[in-house]
């Protein structure tokens, strides 16, 4: 009783005083909260940042259960907000039906796509990044094992995968080790049981570990971090979180994707439709900082960024798992 007391107090603030206006932001985060050192947190930089360039303010609400995430979104636009943002690719069916349901009302789905008029739907090239950071890895493996650990086994995650073995095979690594931590969305969020698939994969002889877990991910960076091995972050820059075995992190610029949708949202210029965000549109990367710098050679250095420049330019080409449901390591 008391904790849906607490969501219809959340539900009735972020309203408060709410009036239907042309831009009227709003975001609805996963059950990770905005602060979750990841995904949901560039986007909340990204929201961020547009407030502080623009003076323009925004509402969020932070679904304390994937159940409350209809109830969120349809709040929002029946209260006129627009656009009304959504980080979880999870919430992907509950987004759809609000949206049909409030076609006057902009919308933007991150990392999947619903094909509505009113709806943006931005993807990324994950791929790409995690082919890089892969590389990256191999090079500078001592054992040339490394692994990656996923959060949800779903086709998003293995092609996190796919292009991290793609890369790391062709930096010479000879043992790529995959795993996943579940198969529902809780898998987002078991730290502990992050810690535990870290532990099996270095006692497999793994020294690179690249987490792309959201929640699970920080368990996992604590446990490579905590056995002095080398690890790799993802969507966020997580090198600062553990400095000196923090390879690298492979960047998703959701920041990006959100500063861009409010910017031409209040511009009057939002469009519908799919982005599709890579290498060349600067939608991924990889982080080199005084956190990592002292990490990564000029020879790794120089590998990466000619992997990232031949990508980009579409002269190296790396195979998306997502295209066909199959990884060719």
């Amino acid at each position: 009783m008391l904790k849906h007391l607490r969501v219809t107090v959340a539900l009735a603030a972020m309203t408060a005083g709410a009036a239907a206006a042309d831009f009227n932001p709003a975001i609805v985060y996963g059950t990770s909260g905005k602060f979750d050192k990841s995904f949901n947190e560039m986007a909340y930089t990204g929201a961020e940042k547009f407030k502080a360039d623009t003076g323009s303010s925004y509402r969020d609400f932070e679904a304390q259960a994937d159940s409350q995430a209809e109830q969120g979104i349809r709040n929002f636009a029946s209260r006129g907000f627009s656009p009304v943002i959504v980080t979880n690719f999870g919430y992907k069916d509950q987004l759809a039906k609000v949206a049909r349901e409030f076609p006057d009302i902009d919308f933007v789905m991150l990392d999947d796509v619903v094909d509505l008029p009113n709806v943006r739907s931005v993807t990324f090239k994950e791929e790409q990044g995690s082919y890089v950071v892969g590389l990256i890895a191999a090079l500078s493996s001592k054992s040339k094992a490394v692994g990656f650990i996923g959060g949800m086994d779903i086709p998003i995650i293995r092609k996190f995968g796919c292009g991290f073995a793609q890369g790391a095979a062709a930096g010479g690594a000879t043992n790529i080790i995959r795993n996943m931590t579940g198969t529902t969305n809780a898998a987002f969020n078991d730290p502990v049981k992050g810690g535990e698939i870290a532990a099996s994969q270095m006692g497999q002889g793994a020294d690179v570990i690249f987490a792309a877990a959201g929640g699970t991910g920080i368990g996992v960076l604590q446990k490579v971090a905590d056995a002095g091995k080398f690890a790799i972050g993802v969507d966020s820059n997580q090198n600062y979180m553990h400095p000196g075995v923090m390879l690298t992190s492979m960047v998703k610029r959701v920041d990006v994707a959100v500063y861009n949708a409010l910017k031409d949202a209040k511009e009057g210029h939002f469009t519908g439709g799919v982005q599709s965000l890579g290498l060349a549109e600067n939608g991924v990367d990889w982080a080199l900082d005084e956190h990592n710098r002292s990490l990564i050679t000029p020879e790794v250095e120089a590998a990466a960024r000619k992997a990232k420049d031949e990508i980009a330019a579409g002269t190296l080409d790396v195979h998306d798992y997502m295209s066909d449901d199959k990884c060719p390591l």
